[in-house]
């Protein structure tokens, strides 16, 4: 059977039981048995029903997981996804690692990033065999590719918001469209444990709540400061935007929480900034601002991620001309990300491990930083 007659015009609010209320009773005719359990992640949850049956929801977003061989329930006013999902399109690169994680690559055949911005190594073994396609950008996905592959499910990132009206296509040729939001998790393991939503959808729940566990306890096992906050170096995470503005994460959010991990203690809080009243986990500020509150940093990590990684100090001192005058510059304590940062989506640990060497000054190979010179 065809999966797209399976669907019916998306609903958003769940007749009982949205996230964020009271536990559901029922969901669309079906009892609810339970909800997944989750340790960090706040930006998804899931409703168990009977018969195999699941409510996920994402955002404002709710979708009817429906069990291989099983029928839409009667009166289903939710999008449905139909086991088993396979063909997929991942127009979200933060996904693929925790796929790859599960052993699941080959459930992924489309995604929107090209091979050059790769930096995973068995998804590039994986476009360069035909495995995995790209099939255009998040904004500009290849609709009939997407129906010859008889696509099961898009998996986007917010910067469709951006689109809704690809994403409102996508929608109607009958093709379940989920938006994750593992990057406005606020802790660093929220960010992963979206492999347990991943897990669900591929019938690999088992494989998804082992993988987590023993990263967890990778994450716990680190060593922790003794310091107090106040005492603990001090570290700006940020990039210079083309028109000269510096892009910072929000104060909380999951890379100034591993900071905080790591021994240190992000220099910006929310006393500083003028926090724009929206979801993003990042946001622009003037140079001046920067100066202001980042002037006196400890440590200063550039996020090459956006703009792309300097060759040497020098080459990011070009950028600003205020720079020189920062208390990390003189000390020679500046440091990028390296390009694999954000895609190695089970990485925590590692990155967390790597700025606890830089804030301890221990000695140590680095897997996602690199020292500027």
């Amino acid at each position: 059977m065809n999966r797209r007659l399976l669907l019916i015009p998306a609903v958003w609010i769940l007749l009982t039981g949205c996230a964020g209320t009271a536990p559901a009773q029922t969901v669309s005719g079906l009892n609810v048995t339970g909800q997944m359990p989750l340790s960090y992640a706040a930006e998804f949850s899931v409703d168990y029903c009977e018969n195999g049956y699941a409510c996920i929801h994402t955002g404002t977003e709710a979708h009817l997981l429906v069990p291989e061989g099983m029928p839409v329930p009667e009166g289903n006013q939710l999008p449905v996804i139909q086991q088993p999902v396979s063909h997929i399109y991942a127009a979200s690169s933060a996904v693929m690692d925790l796929f790859d994680a599960l052993g699941a690559l080959g459930a992924v055949e489309m995604t929107s990033t090209d091979l050059n911005s790769w930096t995973l190594p068995h998804v590039q073994d994986a476009m360069q065999r035909g495995d995995l396609t790209y099939i255009g950008k998040y904004s500009t996905p290849d609709y009939e590719a997407l129906l010859e592959t008889d696509c099961g499910l898009v998996i986007e990132n917010t910067m469709i918001l951006h689109s809704p009206a690809v994403r409102e296509q996508i929608i109607s040729l009958g093709i379940p469209v989920i938006t994750e939001r593992s990057s406005y998790e606020a802790h660093p393991l929220g960010r992963m444990e979206w492999i347990k939503l991943y897990g669900l959808l591929l019938g690999k729940t088992e494989e998804a709540e082992r993988f987590f566990a023993e990263k967890a306890a990778e994450v716990q096992a680190l060593p922790q400061s003794s310091l107090p906050e106040e005492q603990r170096p001090t570290a700006a995470f940020f990039s210079i935007t083309a028109n000269g503005s510096v892009n910072i994460r929000k104060p909380g959010d999951y890379i100034s929480q591993m900071i905080g991990m790591a021994g240190g203690r992000y220099i910006f809080s929310a006393a500083d900034l003028h926090i724009d009243e929206n979801a993003l986990s990042t946001m622009n500020i003037q140079m001046e601002t920067f100066y202001e509150t980042a002037r006196d940093a400890d440590v200063l990590i550039y996020n090459s991620t956006i703009e792309g990684k300097p060759e040497s100090l020098d080459a990011l001192l070009k950028k600003s001309t205020l720079l020189r005058d920062f208390r990390a510059v003189k000390a020679q304590n500046v440091w990028c990300t390296e390009l694999n940062t954000f895609q190695q989506t089970t990485g925590a640990a590692d990155m967390i491990a790597d700025l606890h060497r830089i804030f301890s000054g221990e000695p140590g190979e680095l897997t996602y930083l690199a020292r500027l010179q």
